[in-house]
């Protein structure tokens, strides 16, 4: 975990089972071991492992990180050849980035290439995983033209805007004159990113309306929590949503309360949610009653049909502060992200928390660092942003505002895997430098969206590409009212710059 990583390669990320770098020390040491046997035997060119079985040395150096790998490929011409190999390194993209993922690439491609006549078009996996971690650019396109069109949705912000099943599904808002919007929108994607989307309403009349809501994805369901109404009503209702495809009505959605029981969380909006351990939701702080920004942490365990929720508090030490407006990201196994928000002062934040919930045991740790050891790192305190999972495990953060509702339009990568042991110890004073390290500011190419926060963004199946909608942007053409903003209606795609 802490040795130095070969010049050129990606950073390793090894598998979240092996959470001893002890246990990956001793395979590594075994595998060299007999490598080295195979030139210094008394037998020849026989060693057990020069004669071990393709599959079989796959299931090893899919144990190790990667930089471990590139080292036993030096062993011998063999041992080259196999880890150089597609077959390889496609397993190892299924291990670090998920099955989903890689099967998502692999269709995208497929199609891409039936369209281009070339039928057998063979995936370049390792310089693909280079190229992700590599990652310096993003590249925007324009994908609406809102102008009143009744089949398109209209303009609002804290909405909430999921991929499931191959939809997006957008829910909600806040629009002009401070109003809610209680309206359901679902577009059929599938692999096909770039298409002309169809929009369809769904007219259910629930949940009621509201802004400051969240909504997360579990399995092919949206769970929402919360929010507030046009009155400035806090809710802590829960509701889920399941979207069906049929061949002869189209793309369906249809709402349901979730039992939940006696206890809930007490009301709140602007809060942060995100689905973990695949079927639990996770939600903290927001605006409470009263106007007040609160602190604390909620689970939901679902039921396997989806029918009952439980909702217990955590209550650990240290902890995130009270805020606002934040995110929280789910990015492996047992870890979830926390990022910035608005705190108790009014105050614009920039502190990243993980949420641990290794084995059961729940609990809060703070990664700290410094502002200045960090390239432009000085903008980075922002309330309203979004924060989505992409390809190869990181968070592709967007816009947002600063203290001065000055809102932003750059795009930064954080990345804790850079981290040794963050998930056995908690980040110190001596260990800022490292964790500076997580952090990374992309470039931007092609189409440029106006400045915008408390937008919406989601991932397809791929982590590839990103849908943005909506947001508060800078109302110069249209102002509304004497904050010169105004709502907006624009749905633009953000694709990672990979060469494929």
């Amino acid at each position: 975990m802490g040795r130095k990583k070969k010049k050129g390669t990606p950073p390793a990320e090894p598998d979240p089972e092996i959470s001893s770098s002890s246990s990956t020390a001793a395979i590594k040491k075994q595998t060299t071991s007999m490598a080295e046997s195979s030139s210094s035997n008394n037998y020849g060119s026989w060693s057990p492992i020069t004669h071990m079985a393709q599959d079989h040395l796959f299931s090893i150096l899919l144990l190790l990180p990667i930089d471990s790998i590139l080292s036993f490929s030096m062993t011998c011409k063999r041992f080259k050849s196999i880890t150089y190999s597609d077959g390889l390194w496609e397993s190892i993209c299924r291990r670090d980035w998920g099955p989903t993922s890689v099967d998502a690439i692999k269709s995208s491609s497929s199609a891409a290439a039936t369209d281009s006549r070339h039928h057998h078009l063979q995936l370049p996996w390792m310089e693909l995983y280079r190229q992700v971690y590599q990652l310096d650019s993003v590249s925007c396109h324009r994908l609406s033209e809102p102008d009143c069109d009744e089949s398109f949705p209209g303009p609002r912000a804290s909405h909430s805007f999921n991929f499931v099943s191959g939809c997006l599904v957008l829910f909600g808002g806040g629009c002009e004159g401070g109003r809610h919007l209680d309206d359901t929108w679902v577009a059929y994607i599938g692999n096909d990113f770039k298409k002309s989307l169809n929009w369809q309403k769904i007219n259910s009349g629930v949940p009621s309306g509201r802004f400051g809501h969240s909504c997360v994805v579990v399995d092919d369901y949206i769970v929402l929590f919360g929010g507030i109404n046009d009155h400035g009503i806090r809710q802590n209702d829960t509701w889920v949503g399941q979207v069906v495809l049929n061949e002869t009505f189209g793309v369906t959605l249809s709402w349901r309360l979730l039992d939940v029981g006696s206890t809930a969380p007490p009301p709140r909006g602007a809060h942060a949610g995100c689905c973990i351990d695949n079927k639990r939701m996770l939600i903290h702080g927001g605006i409470g009653l009263s106007g007040l920004r609160v602190g604390d942490t909620w689970v939901l365990d679902l039921s396997e049909n989806f029918l009952f929720g439980t909702w217990q508090e955590v209550v650990t030490q240290p902890s995130p502060t009270a805020r606002s407006g934040h995110t929280l990201n789910y990015i492996r196994k047992n870890q979830t992200i926390l990022f910035g928000g608005r705190g108790l002062g009014y105050e614009v934040l920039n502190d990243v928390w993980l949420f641990d919930s290794t084995g059961g045991h729940l609990r809060w740790l703070q990664l700290l660092f410094e502002l200045q050891n960090i390239p432009g790192g000085l903008s980075l305190p922002r309330v309203g942003h979004s924060a989505t999972l992409i390809l190869g495990g990181r968070l592709l953060i967007y816009g947002g505002e600063d203290s001065n509702r000055r809102r932003k339009d750059d795009f930064w990568l954080l990345d804790i895997s850079s981290i040794p042991s963050v998930e056995i110890q908690p980040i110190t004073e001596k260990r800022k430098g490292l964790v500076g390290n997580m952090w990374k500011r992309l470039n931007s190419r092609g189409y440029q969206p106006n400045c915008r926060s408390f937008h919406r963004a989601c991932a397809d199946q791929s982590g590839r590409y990103l849908y943005v909608y909506g947001g508060m942007v800078d109302g110069l053409s249209q102002p509304a009212g004497a904050s010169g903003l105004k709502f907006d209606g624009e749905l633009f795609l953000v694709e990672l710059v990979l060469q494929l």
